[in-house]
């Protein structure tokens, strides 16, 4: 116990005394004291020759002198931190670099249009699940089982439970909002669908549309063709022109499909309108009796009207976007062209 204690004075003045001006004073200080092979080391493995009874004096004595070690270390340790530095000196009172801003998506900046246009409009925007059970994705919507409408739709099917769905459209939200039983009904119903289709330039296997649903008493196909009258010049300006071609959907009665002139050609013909001049941007018709009948609503006493479109179509010919897996690739060079917006 003598014997340490001598060799710990001896070296605590040499401590008290170390008032290093370099990093490399402090290293060759660390090294000696402080290192695998240092002092203190060295003397912690003379604790094996202490007796047993003077241990506890000698521990103290001992962490002690590391403390007094590793303080003036500690306390000189920023010269050692001042040589690490590799980059240059921040000048905190030089004004900020300006961080890049992120941009809306072009399928969302297009989905936010066409809702703000139908609400002006007085319709409100209603949403559901994109998983959907049979009667509200095609039943209630006049296709029943085995109906041939539905070969209409490559459809997802959830294997766990075969009457669930991956929703093929919004139609099944506007079911849901009939089921409620609350008319009049004016609501636009945007999301996310999903169908079974090879991915291509022109197909995907989701998309996004926009579905209206219009019901109330006297509602003609005069109505419809206002609205949406309205709504192309909207979204497409004022000289664009309109034409509604007869089609089929199993949920409406009398049913059109809608051109618009070609954004791009002007009626000309191009590729995007395949040379014709027109573009399809949706189909719409009156609700079909049956469709009210689904839900409890007297088709002697009200009448409605429904329209549905692919937001992907609608950015296609708004921004000129000929390949849809554009849409979905996170490419920033595509999406930096909507920085604007």
């Amino acid at each position: 116990m003598q014997s340490l204690q001598e060799i710990i004075k001896s070296h605590e003045a040499e401590i008290n005394a170390f008032q290093p001006a370099t990093a490399e004073q402090l290293e060759v200080y660390r090294i000696k004291f402080l290192g695998a092979k240092g002092i203190v080391k060295e003397i912690f493995g003379e604790m094996k020759n202490v007796p047993v009874e003077q241990k506890k004096d000698a521990g103290l004595a001992l962490n002690a002198f590391k403390q007094l070690a590793e303080g003036k270390y500690e306390e000189f340790k920023h010269l050692a931190e001042a040589g690490k530095s590799s980059g240059p000196a921040v000048d905190i009172t030089l004004p900020g670099n300006d961080l890049p801003l992120g941009t809306r998506h072009p399928l969302r900046v297009v989905e936010n249009e066409i809702v703000s246009i139908f609400e002006k409009l007085g319709f409100s925007v209603a949403t559901g699940p994109e998983i959907e059970d049979d009667w509200h994705n095609f039943t209630s919507l006049n296709m029943p089982e085995h109906h041939p409408a539905r070969d209409m739709q490559d459809t997802f099917y959830v294997s766990q439970h075969p009457d669930w769905v991956l929703r093929t459209h919004t139609s099944s939200v506007q079911a849901r909002i009939m089921e409620k039983g609350e008319l009049p009904v004016r609501v636009i119903c945007p999301g996310r669908v999903y169908r079974n289709e090879t991915i291509s330039a022109r197909a995907h296997c989701f998309f996004h549309q926009c579905e209206g649903l219009y019901i109330d008493k006297n509602v003609s196909f005069a109505d419809l063709k206002q609205t949406l009258y309205y709504f192309v010049t909207e979204m497409f300006g004022a000289d664009t022109k309109v034409r509604f071609r007869p089609s089929y959907f199993p949920f409406t009665e009398p049913s059109a499909e809608m051109d618009i002139s070609c954004t791009v050609c002007g009626g000309s013909g191009c590729s995007l309108c395949k040379h014709t001049g027109w573009v399809e941007i949706l189909g719409c018709g009156m609700v079909h009796p049956n469709m009210l009948r689904n839900f409890g609503i007297d088709p002697e006493v009200y009448t409605g009207f429904a329209f549905g479109m692919g937001v992907e179509r609608i950015t296609q010919v708004k921004y000129q976007v000929n390949d849809l897996r554009l849409y979905s690739q996170n490419d920033v060079r595509f999406l930096k062209q909507f920085q604007s917006l």
